[in-house]
């Protein structure tokens, strides 16, 4: 039996107000928590490169430096909170993205988009964990009003980028927990060492 007009407005209604509150969470909402371990990883040097990243129209500019910059901050953000014994390094390549634009109609509602190869390195083993690189595709996190209209209407280039570079280092966070194993406690592997100035200091 067909719903009546009453009833369907209700459940619209209730879908949009379910995806809205689902698309205001923000990329780094976790971040105000303390973190759960993991293993025993501890930041070493966060790589970030840009160099020939493919922008795909219909995109605002980007600059290969301000995707270094807003990755590199991301990524500090996030894996420094990690205080483990052992010492691994995050390389990431931004190797294309669109970034959403204004005046687009509205029905489309464009996501902003980058496209970023991850790789994980072993200071103690002196080499890669994962031969090739991990490829993730990164949307945007958006507000309800975002989610609704694409956030070229809504947010700034420079947000609509922080806000790429905060959820591409959520999900490499999440990817690194799906292999706990490569963050286990070995014999000998653990280090004081820390970066300063980008540089190891060996204690």
């Amino acid at each position: 039996m067909p719903r009546r007009p009453a009833a369907r407005a209700a459940a619209c209604a209730g879908l949009i107000a379910t995806l809205a509150l689902a698309a205001c969470s923000a990329p780094d909402a976790d971040l105000t928590a303390p973190p759960e371990p993991l293993g025993a990883f501890r930041l070493g040097y966060n790589i970030v490169v840009a160099d020939g990243t493919q922008k795909v129209e219909p995109s605002r500019d980007v600059t290969e430096e301000e995707w270094e910059a807003a990755f590199t901050q991301a990524i500090d953000e996030r894996f420094s909170r990690f205080d483990g014994d052992q010492l691994y390094h995050i390389a990431v390549s931004v190797n294309g993205y669109s970034v959403a634009v204004p005046g687009v109609p509205l029905v489309a509602a464009p996501k902003s988009v980058a496209i970023i190869g991850v790789t994980i390195w072993d200071d103690a083993a002196g080499g890669k964990i994962n031969e090739e690189p991990e490829i993730i595709v990164v949307y945007e996190r958006l507000g309800a009003d975002a989610a609704l209209v694409g956030s070229g209407l809504t947010l700034g280039r420079e947000e609509q980028v922080e806000n790429i570079a905060e959820n591409g280092a959520r999900l490499i966070e999440r990817w690194m927990r799906e292999n706990p194993e490569w963050f286990e406690s070995r014999p000998g592997a653990a280090t004081t060492a820390r970066i300063v100035d980008n540089e190891i200091v060996r204690n």
